[in-house]
């Protein structure tokens, strides 16, 4: 039967509900009633060859609660007078909610949008585009509001979450739903209180001027007579980058490592000190000005990516070298070679022809597919003899 039955006109509506229709209309924006469903009606055929089930379609239609069905009369050669289905009307919203038991949800929302309205009404037009998701958020939605509410009454405080002194609320609830306060945030803070140059999750602290936990920089001096404490030759120091910045220690040159067990085991090199890098982004080493008057030498893996790092770090400090990302290193270690899972093949225009050379064969697997030598298999003897050279 390709009439449309009381399942059919139940299914139109909820597909109106999972688009978020039904909830805009609350918001005043959405579907608009009243509003006409689709109805498919039997033929001028059906009615004759298949009138009993024609005659049981129209009364379990007419069954149909919350929906007004308007019937056409009609006078059949065989059949006389008689009256069947002919539009299907939903009259207004709570007939649409109760038609497919949603009223509790569409109350809730109701709420929701009071008490938008006398809080921050800057944020209807997020409830009005984003219903569903809005409902998901009922049982938070009066907590992320009162953070809105603190923020636009406290802008770029320059405090950590923590220190944000909401009654009943703890610093976990806002860390959680970063997120989606960012999207309020964005809404309900005045321009100037929203820093754009950052964005993201990652970022959420720096966007409304709050403080964040600071970026650290490990590192191990590699001459003792350099020795930051006195009588821990090689102590693994932590510092944030701001103290890290202000150092400036005695050193002729700096390496940088992304392996956490070469940093460790870096041999001693007179005049020398080596940080444990942190992969994408340098910003950690930004502020360290002082490191622009020493020499710098990257060991990273030899992989597409590798090389990508070492090309985003020349954009911070262009006058950085390279140890150990050559050819010759590359083929000396054949027997350690492995698997690049996903290599890039984007130009990177801040390596040098020699490194560019290598990351063409790379990436284009002249060599052999998806190729990658990670640095912690790089034999240790062949680390102290490139270090003897330098």
């Amino acid at each position: 039967m390709t009439w449309t039955s009381a399942t059919d006109l139940r299914q139109q509506v909820l597909k109106l509900w999972e688009r978020g229709e039904l909830l805009a209309a609350l918001a005043g924006t959405g579907s608009a009633f009243p509003r006409r469903l689709v109805l498919k009606c039997p033929s001028s055929t059906d009615i004759t060859e298949r009138f009993e089930e024609v005659r049981a379609w129209a009364a379990s239609l007419r069954a149909v609660t919350h929906c007004r069905i308007e019937m056409r009369d009609f006078t059949h050669r065989v059949f006389g007078n008689n009256s069947l289905p002919q539009e299907a009307w939903l009259d207004g919203l709570d007939d649409a909610l109760a038609m497919i038991g949603k009223q509790r949800q569409g109350a809730q929302f109701a709420k929701m949008l009071e008490r938008t309205r006398e809080h921050s009404p800057a944020l209807l037009p997020w409830l009005a585009k984003k219903p569903l998701r809005a409902l998901a958020l009922a049982d938070s939605w009066e907590a992320l509001l009162a953070v809105v509410a603190w923020l636009a009454a406290h802008p770029r405080p320059g405090i950590y979450v923590r220190q944000i002194d909401i009654r009943g609320m703890d610093s976990k609830f806002i860390e959680a739903n970063r997120a989606v306060l960012a999207e309020l945030l964005d809404l309900g803070l005045a321009p100037q209180a929203i820093d754009t140059s950052y964005s993201g999750v990652a970022q959420f602290a720096q966007r409304y001027g709050l403080r964040d936990k600071p970026l650290r920089v490990r590192f191990r001096m590699l001459d003792p007579t350099l020795a930051v404490l006195p009588g821990h030759a090689a102590a693994d120091i932590s510092l944030d980058a701001a103290s890290f910045a202000t150092l400036a220690p005695s050193v002729q040159r700096v390496f940088v490592t992304e392996n956490e067990t070469n940093y460790l085991a870096f041999p001693p090199v007179r005049g020398s000190m080596v940080v444990f890098g942190a992969g994408y982004g340098w910003e950690v080493l930004a502020q360290a000005n002082w490191l622009r008057q020493v020499s710098m030498c990257y060991w990273g893996d030899i992989d597409t990516h590798g090389f990508a790092i070492l090309n985003q770090l020349r954009a911070r400090f262009g006058h950085v070298d390279t140890i150990l990302m050559d050819q010759a290193t590359l083929m000396e270690h054949r027997h350690a070679w492995g698997v690049e899972d996903s290599p890039i093949v984007h130009d990177l225009p801040l390596l040098t022809s020699e490194e560019q050379a290598l990351y063409d064969m790379l990436r284009d697997n002249a060599i052999r597919a998806k190729l990658r030598l990670e640095q912690e298999k790089i034999g240790y003897d062949w680390l102290a003899a490139r270090l003897q050279q330098l």
